[in-house]
């Protein structure tokens, strides 16, 4: 499975794409949600801070307490 983190800054609560970084990776078709969100923290440079995460079915969004960010889970092949 494809997995691709998009990680950008947030105006108003809302992704704003001011800047944006963007990873795919190769992950088994078995990782929970929890793994996934870990993953998409570390490599965005957020592991540790506290974050909101909301699930919408094929895409998890992860907004970190604190700052204007969003990093962004969606599956692909």
């Amino acid at each position: 499975m494809q997995v691709h983190f998009e990680h950008t800054d947030t105006f108003a609560g809302e992704s704003n794409y001011s800047w944006v970084r963007r990873h795919t990776q190769a992950l088994p078709d078995n990782v929970s949600d929890l793994s996934l969100v870990r993953r998409a923290k570390a490599w965005a440079g957020l592991s540790g801070i506290k974050a909101r995460v909301e699930k919408f079915g094929d895409m998890i969004a992860i907004y970190p307490s604190g700052i204007a960010h969003v990093v962004f889970v969606t599956f692909g092949e």
